[in-house]
Protein backbone atom coordinates (compact mmCIF):
# COMPACT_ATOMS: atom_id res chain seq x y z
CA UNK A 1 0.00 0.00 0.00
CA UNK A 2 2.68 2.72 0.79
CA UNK A 3 4.34 1.43 -2.17
CA UNK A 4 0.95 2.38 -3.96
CA UNK A 5 1.14 5.99 -2.44
CA UNK A 6 4.56 6.70 -3.28
CA UNK A 7 4.01 5.68 -7.18
CA UNK A 8 0.86 8.29 -7.17
CA UNK A 9 2.72 10.69 -5.76
CA UNK A 10 5.68 10.92 -8.41
CA UNK A 11 3.59 10.43 -10.98
CA UNK A 12 1.50 13.98 -9.56
CA UNK A 13 4.88 15.22 -9.50
CA UNK A 14 5.77 14.35 -12.99
CA UNK A 15 2.85 15.37 -14.58
CA UNK A 16 2.95 18.62 -12.43
CA UNK A 17 6.72 19.25 -13.63
CA UNK A 18 5.61 18.69 -17.22
CA UNK A 19 2.76 21.06 -16.98
CA UNK A 20 4.82 23.81 -15.51
CA UNK A 21 7.55 23.08 -18.00
CA UNK A 22 5.05 22.89 -20.89
CA UNK A 23 3.28 26.58 -19.65
CA UNK A 24 6.81 28.24 -19.40
CA UNK A 25 7.46 27.28 -23.08
CA UNK A 26 4.12 28.48 -24.46
CA UNK A 27 5.05 31.83 -22.18
CA UNK A 28 8.53 31.96 -23.68
CA UNK A 29 7.17 31.61 -26.98
CA UNK A 30 4.04 34.12 -26.94
CA UNK A 31 7.02 36.67 -25.28
CA UNK A 32 9.10 36.17 -27.76
CA UNK A 33 6.48 36.57 -30.71
CA UNK A 34 5.44 39.91 -29.02
CA UNK A 35 1.91 38.85 -27.92
CA UNK A 36 2.39 40.25 -24.47
CA UNK A 37 4.06 43.15 -24.75
CA UNK A 38 2.53 46.34 -23.44
CA UNK A 39 4.07 48.62 -26.79
CA UNK A 40 2.40 45.58 -28.84
CA UNK A 41 -0.94 46.43 -27.71
CA UNK A 42 -0.68 50.10 -27.50
CA UNK A 43 -0.02 49.87 -31.04
CA UNK A 44 -2.94 47.65 -31.81
CA UNK A 45 -5.05 50.09 -29.87
CA UNK A 46 -3.67 53.01 -32.31
CA UNK A 47 -4.21 50.92 -35.41
CA UNK A 48 -7.57 50.20 -34.55
CA UNK A 49 -8.37 53.82 -33.77
CA UNK A 50 -6.94 54.88 -37.42
CA UNK A 51 -9.08 52.16 -38.72
CA UNK A 52 -12.36 53.46 -36.92
CA UNK A 53 -11.33 56.85 -37.91
CA UNK A 54 -10.90 56.07 -41.79
CA UNK A 55 -14.29 53.99 -41.58
CA UNK A 56 -15.89 57.07 -40.14
CA UNK A 57 -14.35 59.29 -42.61
CA UNK A 58 -15.97 57.25 -46.22
CA UNK A 59 -19.16 56.72 -44.53
CA UNK A 60 -19.30 60.61 -44.20
CA UNK A 61 -17.73 61.11 -47.62
CA UNK A 62 -20.50 58.35 -49.04
CA UNK A 63 -23.45 60.86 -47.24
CA UNK A 64 -21.86 63.78 -48.62
CA UNK A 65 -22.03 61.61 -52.06
CA UNK A 66 -24.89 60.67 -52.15
CA UNK A 67 -26.34 64.34 -51.16
CA UNK A 68 -24.46 65.91 -54.07
CA UNK A 69 -25.82 62.86 -56.25
CA UNK A 70 -29.48 63.81 -55.44
CA UNK A 71 -28.42 67.72 -55.93
CA UNK A 72 -27.30 66.69 -59.58
CA UNK A 73 -30.24 64.90 -60.39
CA UNK A 74 -33.11 67.41 -58.70
CA UNK A 75 -31.27 69.96 -61.20
CA UNK A 76 -31.06 67.77 -64.35
CA UNK A 77 -34.77 67.45 -63.84
CA UNK A 78 -35.34 71.09 -63.69
CA UNK A 79 -33.15 71.78 -66.36
CA UNK A 80 -35.29 69.05 -68.75
CA UNK A 81 -38.62 70.50 -67.77
CA UNK A 82 -39.97 72.65 -70.80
Amino acid sequence: MEGAIFIGIVFSGIILCLAIISGTILLGIRIAKGGISRKSQQSRTEDAKMIQEMYQSVTRMEERVEALETILLEKERKDSRP
